[in-house]
């Protein structure tokens, strides 16, 4: 029955002809009901634009089929459409019940105040909502920061709960899963250092130079650095994307309702896996960044490789890598806890989910470059 009702529909049509004078004739055919794809209005509109001398428009409902509230919605678009052109409606040989409900429908004014309109907020109460906003953010990650160092406190003293398997398995993917992508952001960053102070230094003669710079740069700054950001960008998406499908699914929940610290179960061997995990990845970073120095020392500069892991040895100190070493380990606490901050604060929908994975990454790397300008300063001022 359907199948032959679907069969039977005629589609709906309409044509705008001139009628002598300066009268158009809007003729409707076929069957106007919401089933199907109606004309609209819009379209009435653009073959008015090319007839700007009409002054009365006239319907002509001699075809029309069945129809329904998807025609009483086109009439009064099209009334409305005449209004703004300055022109006469004429209902010509509409149905009877179309005629009436037309006319009902512009009988009673509309309500003021019944349509929504968007509320202008001025500049002054933006920033007041900003300022709120940033402050009760600022709240929430200082009450976090207290709880995960009270959790830590009970790791100490051997009360905190979590499971070694799950410890396990996020240093592994806090570690050897993460080596591929360090080892080529590392080794990429070392060249292209080496290719710049290339430039520089084989004006002067002095390119056997490039080993320290490298390699200074790598152990002091870069291998930290890189190694932090990337972490934010893979690591602490991840911990917020898992954390957050953990509280759209309402599990965070169900594992305080067991009397479960989310904070201990969760929160805790990310943390612990992080801050293992990032000093090891520095190193490795360093020891790949001056490789791919090595590289463009050895392919561009043409210098041999003994001479230049000598003056690599010779350039590079032991505190240069105790500094970066050190860094990293605080840049993982910073992962860390952006990570899973932001994924405990998720909401309860998918797109939050994703929403705070991006969170996470911006809260991560806006640390990480605060707190590397912070100890820039400390360590011009110590001398070290």
């Amino acid at each position: 029955m359907a199948t032959a009702a679907a069969t039977d529909h005629i589609a709906p049509g309409l044509t705008l002809t001139p009628q002598g004078g300066d009268t158009l004739l809007l003729s409707l055919s076929g069957d106007w009901q919401l089933r199907t794809g109606l004309p609209t209005s819009a379209q009435v509109d653009q073959q008015l634009g090319s007839n700007p001398a009409a002054k009365r428009l006239k319907f002509d409902a001699g075809k029309l089929g069945h129809w329904d509230s998807g025609l009483l919605a086109f009439l009064v678009g099209v009334q409305d459409l005449c209004k703004t052109r300055g022109l006469s409606l004429d209902a010509g040989n509409l149905p009877e019940g179309a005629d009436r409900l037309l006319k009902l429908a512009v009988a009673v004014p509309e309500r003021q105040g019944a349509q929504r309109t968007g509320k202008r907020v001025d500049f002054l109460t933006l920033i007041g909502r900003e300022a709120i906003a940033a402050g009760r953010s600022a709240g929430e990650m200082v009450e976090f920061l207290g709880m995960a160092v009270q959790t830590f406190g009970k790791l100490m003293i051997g009360r905190a709960r979590y499971r070694r398997s799950d410890l396990v398995d996020i240093i592994y993917e806090c570690g050897a899963a993460a080596l591929p992508i360090v080892a080529l952001i590392s080794f990429l960053v070392g060249l292209i250092l080496a290719f710049v102070g290339a430039i520089q230094l084989q004006q002067f003669g002095a390119q056997i130079y490039v080993a320290d710079l490298v390699g200074i740069a790598m152990a002091r700054e870069m291998g930290a650095l890189m190694t932090a950001i990337i972490m934010s960008g893979r690591t602490g998406a991840a911990f917020a994307a898992q954390l957050g499908t953990m509280q759209v699914n309402e599990e965070i929940d169900a594992l305080s309702t067991f009397g479960l610290s989310s904070m201990e179960f969760l929160v805790l061997p990310r943390m612990i896996a992080l801050i293992v995990m990032m000093p090891l990845l520095c190193i490795f970073a360093d020891l790949m960044g001056i490789l791919g120095g090595a590289l463009v020392g050895v392919g561009m500069l043409h210098l041999s490789l003994t001479s230049y892991v000598n003056e690599t040895l010779n350039g590079v100190g032991l505190m240069d890598f105790a500094v970066g070493i050190f860094k990293s380990s605080v840049f993982g606490v910073l992962v860390a806890v952006s990570g899973c901050l932001r994924g405990i604060q998720c909401g309860r929908s998918a797109s939050a989910v994703g929403l705070a994975a991006t969170s996470a990454v911006v809260t991560g790397i806006v640390f990480i470059i605060v707190t590397d300008g912070i100890f820039a300063v400390i360590t011009a001022a110590l001398g070290i």
